[in-house]
């Protein structure tokens, strides 16, 4: 029953600790209860040691994904449900790799493998198909970006790595204590845990004491229309968009403007991509360009391109009929005057919405049913390597499509690229009123520290904002406001130590995983003969 109660109490933490409601210092204490009684039963028990440890993991992750990501069942029940418990499940595979590897090694040994297979863990969910780091810890002090200015040289598996540091190092310390008795232990442990977590924290503020944003600035305004993308969005054609959106832009434009940025997909007509010239999308924003010379205008919108040929199918084409495919884009454009019109496709799709993964294998089992959003049913179609517009003046912007900016080395190309800010353009009302779209405004401020690169964002139905070079959002316009919100982004060519290197903490502990585990293993194996 005890190990039950540590279990349910490693999940509660890690849920309170979530943002944006929650507290991020408990997160250094989350995994104790579930790390000690994972020890408890490997030295005490010899029976269903594997199971029990497999279904109390299960719990406590269960827990944690339940309460922090439930709004997903609001997009899509199946997905909803299939995130929610495969997710759980594959965080307790690898805590029983851990277990098993514990059982062979001594503490120090065990304790790097649990914390190196984490962080390779959390690096597969920024990959694989199947991939969702919504959780990934270092996603966990969103809120309190003045405690992780140094995500600069790190990115988000820098704060997993300090996460799992202490937790273990509390966990060292209460099996000391349990062991000799002495008080003094927990004193010791105490302080240096203290340390652990103070030392990191002190580090951050001295850095953002110290830290200077680029003097050279643009001003901006971001669009947010209000659509409902369940009642309205495909029901609203895109001239009564365009007209909306200019009413909005010229409303609240300036002379110094140079940019205007419109949300995801907000013309979602579905434009065939050769023919975008004869567009609504492009007849007014050319019109507002033409009226307004020295503006570029930003948006999202919803492509597709058409063909019988054979030789251009790929896992992403969508097939009608015999010889009759399309390719289906989410893209975002820009048009600048006296300039051509520029294209990104969205490269990181929503599982389930937008990308049907591992389709080869799981489709002949269940057909269509994942890929079910708000009448859309298609396999979204992606480019190579990151995008980047030209502003009128020649400033570079990076089109962020809504769930890449979950991804922290994903968004680095936009920068390596020439980016000096980020436009961020999203759709976030399909999870309704709930902690989704408050979750993924506060994710774009670990990709504002991580690049040093100023945020515009533009949301549908909000929050939309403008974030600095800080991580600190310095306005927002609310949920399911209609209007724009103007401001000015710092224009920075800077590229910090994570831009250049990416998840190198990632590459270091998948290899100590693999080492630790073959050094646990094969001595193993030789018993055997």
């Amino acid at each position: 029953m005890k190990h039950f109660l540590y279990a349910l109490l490693s999940g509660i933490l890690l849920a309170l600790a979530w943002p944006t409601y929650g507290f991020p210092l408990l997160l250094f204490f989350a995994f104790v209860p579930l790390l000690y009684a994972e020890h408890n039963i490997r030295v005490k028990q010899a029976h269903n040691r594997k199971w029990k440890i497999l279904g109390l993991s299960y719990l406590s992750f269960f827990i944690w994904n339940l309460i922090t990501t439930y709004w997903l069942y609001f997009s899509t029940p199946f997905g909803g449900v299939f995130a929610i418990t495969v997710n759980s499940l594959l965080m307790s595979l690898v805590f029983l790799l851990f277990h098993i590897v514990a059982k062979r090694v001594n503490f120090s040994a065990s304790a790097s493998f649990f914390i190196s297979i984490w962080i390779a863990f959390e690096y597969l969910h920024l990959n694989w198909e199947f991939s969702w780091p919504w959780l990934n810890l270092g996603n966990g002090f969103s809120e309190f970006p003045h405690w992780i200015q140094w995500y600069e040289f790190t990115g988000t598996l820098g704060g997993t790595l300090w996460i799992l540091l202490v937790n273990i190092a509390l966990l060292k310390m209460i099996l000391l204590y349990r062991q000799h008795k002495v008080k003094e232990i927990l004193y010791r442990g105490l302080v240096k845990n203290a340390l652990l977590i103070l030392v990191p924290i002190g580090i951050s503020y001295v850095i953002l004491w110290n830290y200077e944003e680029s003097q050279e600035t643009l001003e901006a305004v971001v669009l947010q229309p209000n659509i409902n993308p369940y009642t309205e969005k495909y029901n609203t054609n895109d001239k009564r968009i365009g007209e909306l959106l200019t009413e909005l832009a010229e409303e609240n434009v300036t002379p110094d403007t140079r940019i205007v940025v419109a949300p995801e997909t907000v013309f979602a007509d579905g434009t065939v991509l050769s023919r975008f010239e004869n567009s609504e999308a492009n007849f007014f924003a050319t019109q507002f360009v033409n009226n307004h010379p020295e503006i570029s205008f930003l948006s999202g919108i919803s492509m597709y391109d058409r063909f019988s040929d054979p030789g251009r199918v790929r896992g992403q084409s969508n097939q009608l009929g015999p010889n009759d495919w399309y390719d289906d884009y989410n893209s975002a454009f820009m048009i600048s005057a006296n300039d051509s019109v520029h294209f990104y496709h969205k490269s990181k799709l929503v599982v389930g919405v937008e990308n049907f993964p591992y389709q080869e294998v799981l489709k002949p089992l269940l057909g269509n049913v994942m890929i079910d959003l708000g009448g859309t049913v298609a396999m979204k179609t992606t480019q190579k390597g990151r995008g980047t517009f030209k502003v009128t003046g020649n400033e570079e912007v990076g089109p962020i499509i809504c769930y890449e900016s979950v991804y922290g080395d994903f968004v680095t190309g936009y920068v390596t690229e020439g980016a000096e800010f980020l436009a961020i353009i999203t759709n976030d009302a399909w999870w309704g009123n709930t902690q989704g779209h408050k979750q993924h405004l506060s994710y774009a401020r670990l990709r504002a520290i991580e690049n040093r690169r100023s945020i515009a964002r533009s949301a549908n139905t909000g929050i939309s904002a403008f974030i600095n070079e800080k991580g600190e959002i310095t306005s927002t316009l609310g949920y399911e406001e209609l209007g724009a919100l103007r401001g000015n982004v710092t224009l920075n060519d800077r590229l910090t130590f994570y831009t250049r290197f990416g998840d190198y903490i990632a590459r270091i502990s998948l290899f100590l995983a693999l080492f630790i585990f073959l050094f646990a293993m094969v001595p193993w194996k030789r018993s055997r003969k």
